[in-house]
């Protein structure tokens, strides 16, 4: 009796054991899973504000703070504009000066968290731009999905979307460059975001199934006139684009790609995201496997190998070695296994998604070499 009691004890701690993993491998999928667009990934550090002067702010003395260009840096209610690092303005060792540019609405004070976001501006095409837009609905396959319009006289749209952590706000940061060379620009929500459907497991698929939703935004813009169109995606957005690519019914309209930061290994991805909440490494696997289970992602997808194969139009990547959430390696692998398609611009020194922040004029030259053919 006692071997079977001790036996029973030992079979149901093992079984806990096993429940206790798999709850704590579906927890961590969640940060990437259940990312709420508009917040910050958990690879980003918060930084304390340790005062603010005339077009002045100080921040702590970390890496992130140190960050080459112009940032969005936000706290719950508040958000402001913040430009380069002022040399020599430091009191303190421990502390970095940025140039403050405008507080856009809210206020920072001394001892607030704050962190840096690639979403320089807020609003809209015309209260944070003052471009003339549009409001309008797309019909997805969910539902209406909102969208703001900015037309222009050239016959060849591009089409914004974000992707972990943004919302279609970031697509403001290009869409004056944009605007200025007369291209109508589509910036789409897309399932999860707001004032779009819920996808239907509440879940981010980190574009396996977002695509459909900027497949309707392709739909639209063939409908509205729209000759050929340019897809310009941001992290899980530039994996939308390149799964458009190869699946829409309308991928002859696709003229080009301009691939931002394209998370082009799911896995790596989740397992940054999760490591960044400080999920043991063991665990890691069981992330993957919950998150396979939870959503069937690429179930055929092999590790390390870019989507090259598909690839039928001209691509721009905009990537850096200093990515921490989708690795650099695997663009500078696509962009050397399809020289003839694909042209990369690397950016050192930017966090995921944040390219055009850590180097705007580059970026933008960039963007006009590629697009000039295109138009």
């Amino acid at each position: 009796m006692r071997t079977v009691k001790a036996t029973a004890a030992a079979v149901t701690a093992v079984l806990g054991a096993g429940a206790a993993a798999v709850a704590a491998g579906r927890f961590a999928s969640h940060a990437a899973l259940k990312a709420p667009p508009g917040c910050p990934l958990p690879t980003e550090p918060r930084l304390t504000v340790h005062g603010t002067a005339a077009g002045q702010i100080s921040l702590t003395r970390d890496l992130a703070a140190l960050r080459p260009g112009r940032y969005g840096l936000a706290r719950d209610g508040s958000h402001a504009v913040v430009g380069p690092v002022l040399q020599g303005a430091s009191p303190t060792a421990d502390t970095v000066v940025r140039r403050l540019e405008a507080v856009t609405h809210g206020s920072f004070q001394r001892g607030d968290k704050a962190w840096l976001t690639p979403n320089v501006y807020v609003g809209n095409p015309r209260t944070a731009l003052g471009l003339a837009y549009e409001d309008v609905d797309i019909i997805g396959e969910l539902g209406p999905l909102p969208a703001w319009f900015v037309p222009a006289a050239r016959e060849t749209w591009v089409i914004t979307v974000h992707g972990l952590g943004t919302t279609r706000e970031l697509a403001l940061n290009v869409m004056e460059f944009l605007n200025r060379h007369h291209f109508p620009v589509l910036a789409p929500a897309y399932r999860g975001d707001v004032g779009a459907p819920r996808s239907p497991d509440g879940l981010s698929h980190l574009g396996e199934t977002e695509w459909r939703d900027l497949d309707a935004a392709i739909r639209h813009a063939v409908r509205q006139g729209a000759r050929q169109v340019v897809l310009h995606g941001w992290s899980t957005g530039a994996t939308m684009a390149l799964r458009a690519s190869e699946r829409s019914g309308l991928r002859d309209y696709i003229s080009g790609l301009v691939l931002d930061s394209p998370v082009l290994d799911w896995e790596t991805t989740l397992r940054a995201l999760a490591s960044a909440r400080h999920t043991p490494s063991a665990l890691l696997p069981l992330a993957v496997r919950a998150a396979q289970g939870r959503t069937g992602l690429y179930g055929d997808h092999v590790a390390d190998a870019p989507p090259s194969d598909g690839l039928r139009v001209p691509a721009l990547l905009l990537h850096g070695p200093d990515d921490a959430v989708a690795p650099w390696r695997l663009s500078r692998r696509l962009a050397e296994s399809r020289p003839d398609t694909v042209a990369l611009h690397t950016v050192a020194h930017a966090p995921h998604g944040a390219m055009w922040n850590a180097d705007p004029k580059g970026y933008e030259e960039a963007l006009r070499r590629f697009l000039t053919p295109l138009m």
